[in-house]
C-alpha cells in the first residue's frame, strides 16, 4: 500500500465503514456514526457480576501489523486494514500506534480534525508542518501535541535518509468539538528517574496540556523501583504501555511493547525492573 492510501484508510481511523467510504470517496469528513458518544466508552466490559477492579491485557503479539516498506506499524486498537471490534478503543484512547519510518520518507500532507494527537519520538527525528504555519523537529526525548479541533492539515517526514524514525502515535477523543486548532511541544530532562508528567487538562501544569481530562505520565527507571499510582479522577482508567524492559503492575507481568488497562479503581501498584520505560495513560472511559 502506497502512502496516500495509506493515509486514506487511516487518517480517521474510526473503523471499518468510515475507511472504505474514506477510500472511495476521498471524503476524509468523519460520518457522524463514527463520532457518536455512544462509540466511546466501554468496550472492555467483563461479566457484569464481577464488582472488582476490571482490566484488558494487550500483549505486544497481538497488536494488528502492517508493514508498507517506508512505514512499519503496529497497532495497539484498530487503525487502517487492521480491524478488531473488540480493540476499538480504552475509554477516549482512540489510536496507539508504534510507528518506524525509514529515512527519507514519511507522511504526506492530511487532514484530522476534532481529535488531540500526540507523539512520542523514541528514536531519530520527524519533521512536522501543518496548515497553521509551525514547522518543527520532534527527536528522541521530545513530546508533540496537536488539537486537529476545527481542522487542520499536517505532514510528518523523517529527512534523515540514513536513520530510521521510531514514535508513538496517540489519539485521544476530545471533550470539546470544533476547538481551534493548536500545536505545541516539549523536551524532557535526558536525566529523568521516575514518573514524570508529560500531559495534563491544564496549560499551567507540567508537560502539554490537551482538551481532556487526561493525564500521561513517562515512567523511566535506571533501578528497580516499587509505587503506586493513584488516579487523578475515580471515574478515569489507567493504560500502561511498556516501552521498554518489565514490570509487574497489579498482578500482572508486563514486558516489551504489553499494554494494560485497568478501570474501576482509584490506584495501581507497580514494581518496574531496572531500565523499564513505560507510559503511563489516565483517561476517561466515556466521553462527557
Amino acid at each position: 500500500m502506497d502512502r496516500k492510501d495509506f493515509l486514506k484508510k487511516g487518517l480517521l481511523g474510526l473503523g471499518a465503514a468510515a475507511a472504505a467510504s474514506v477510500a472511495a470517496t476521498g471524503n476524509t469528513a468523519l460520518d457522524p456514526g463514527e463520532q457518536s458518544p455512544e462509540r466511546v466508552g466501554y468496550n472492555h466490559i467483563p461479566n457484569e457480576e464481577i464488582t472488582t477492579m476490571k482490566s484488558v491485557l494487550h500483549r505486544a503479539h497481538t497488536r494488528g501489523h502492517a508493514n508498507h516498506g517506508w512505514l512499519d506499524s503496529h497497532h495497539t486498537f484498530s487503525f487502517a486494514n487492521y480491524h478488531n471490534p473488540e480493540r476499538m478503543h480504552f475509554g477516549v484512547l482512540r489510536v496507539l500506534n508504534d510507528d518506524i519510518v525509514t529515512g527519507g520518507h514519511g507522511f504526506p500532507q492530511h487532514p484530522h480534525d476534532n481529535m488531540e494527537i500526540i507523539s512520542v519520538p523514541l528514536a531519530g527525528a520527524l519533521e512536522h508542518q501543518d496548515s497553521m504555519g509551525n514547522k518543527h523537529t520532534i527527536k528522541a526525548g521530545d513530546i508533540q501535541v496537536m488539537s486537529a479541533g476545527t481542522g487542520v492539515f499536517h505532514s510528518e517526514y523523517n529527512r534523515n535518509e540514513g536513520e530510521e524514525t521510531r514514535f508513538l502515535q496517540i489519539w485521544v477523543f476530545p471533550n470539546q468539538r470544533d476547538v481551534e486548532p493548536r500545536y505545541d511541544q516539549i523536551t524532557l530532562p535526558a536525566t529523568a528517574d521516575g514518573m514524570q508528567q508529560i500531559l495534563s487538562p491544564n496549560p499551567d501544569d507540567a508537560g502539554v496540556w490537551i482538551h481532556q481530562n487526561a493525564w500521561f505520565y513517562r515512567g523511566r527507571f535506571d533501578a528497580e523501583t516499587s509505587g503506586t499510582y493513584t488516579l487523578k479522577d475515580p471515574a478515569n482508567g489507567v493504560y500502561i504501555f511498556m516501552i521498554e524492559g518489565a514490570a509487574t503492575v497489579g498482578q500482572e507481568m508486563l514486558d516489551k511493547r504489553d499494554g494494560y488497562g485497568v478501570w474501576d479503581t482509584k490506584s495501581i501498584s507497580y514494581t518496574v525492573k531496572p531500565g523499564t520505560d513505560m507510559l503511563v495513560m489516565e483517561v476517561p472511559m466515556a466521553l462527557r
